[in-house]
């Protein structure tokens, strides 16, 4: 889509925060994927149709028991629900990452702890304690190429792969990028809008230099063209604070200068300047700026820091 295709839209107010400009938040497309599904059951309940097989009518049927916290790490499960006994987990994800069945296995057992608690049951005791079985599915859309689907397993993360485990957590990972697994998205209108909405966000932002501009043009853009349009209009605002909330890089580097120290303080280090180097594309800065903040954050010469751009600016 050129810019020649796309209507002209005034600049709405409140894309300048504090006298500067709003900067992109690196997880928005979490974010606003949960808000999507979580808001709208009839689309939830079209998805896991679209997902089983199955023609379920009742989206009251629904029961959302999404995880806020997990136990022992900072992150939020997207959407949980039950149905007809089965715990369906889904998770968005714009990164890959090969920690997710080690995630979903946090998730369910303190998904599977709270039905215990509120069935009153001991696990002590001699009565069989009745779980819902466990789905669990990634919905990625990240820009780096994927198959149309595959299976994530949490023995791939097993030290000793010549001892055969008693345990095994199995994701299903789906890429929902405008083009693929049609067949899905032909049966969930919702999430076919959400791969179209997301290729025209990263349509825009190629073409506008200013983040906010570009972003708040897309949303206009699709709701004049009738992608998401009721949730668009409905949630404009919401939806653009999602889109324009800053991004603390700091705060990130934090996080990942933590795991560094767990897998590694060189490993952890290296993984920090790739990851804010992707930040920084995203935040379309240029190359001279990026070589700059990696000297000055990372301790690096000149010389190695164009190294790293090398390797893996794109």
């Amino acid at each position: 889509m050129t810019m020649a295709q796309k209507k002209h839209v005034r600049r709405p107010w409140g894309l300048w925060r504090f006298g500067r400009k709003a900067k992109v938040r690196r997880n928005v497309k979490d974010r606003l994927f949960r808000f999507l599904f979580a808001g709208d059951r009839e689309a939830l309940l079209q998805l896991y149709n679209a997902l089983n097989g199955t023609d379920y009518k009742d989206s009251s049927e629904l029961e959302i028991v999404t995880i806020e916290s997990a136990v022992y790490v900072v992150m939020k499960n997207d959407l949980a629900f039950v149905l007809a006994g089965t715990l369906s987990m889904y998770e968005h994800q714009s990164t890959y990452s090969p920690n997710l069945p080690v995630r979903f296995l946090i998730y369910l057992a303190q998904e599977y702890q709270t039905v215990i608690e509120q069935a009153e049951k001991s696990l002590y005791g001699t009565g069989r304690i009745s779980l819902p079985t466990p789905q669990c599915v990634v919905f990625y859309n990240g820009t780096q190429e994927m198959p149309e689907e595959q299976t994530l397993r949490l023995s791939d993360a097993f030290e000793n792969g010549d001892v055969r485990s008693d345990v095994e957590l199995t994701v299903r990972m789906l890429n929902i990028n405008q083009g693929h697994n049609r067949l899905l998205m032909e049966q969930c209108r919702v999430l076919r809008e959400y791969a179209e909405f997301v290729e025209i966000t990263r349509a825009y932002m190629r073409e506008r230099k200013d983040a906010g501009e570009a972003l708040a043009e897309a949303v206009d853009y699709c709701i004049e063209n009738g992608i998401l349009e009721e949730f668009l209009r409905k949630n404009r605002a919401e939806v653009l604070g999602m889109l324009l909330e800053e991004f603390d890089v700091k705060k990130y580097e934090r996080t990942l200068r933590g795991e560094g120290r767990e897998a590694g303080r060189e490993e952890g280090r290296e993984e920090g300047i790739q990851l804010t180097l992707e930040i920084l594309q995203e935040l379309n800065q240029s190359r001279e700026c990026a070589k700059e903040k990696l000297e000055k954050k990372f301790s690096l010469t000149e010389a190695e820091a164009e190294q790293k751009l090398t390797q893996y600016w794109k």
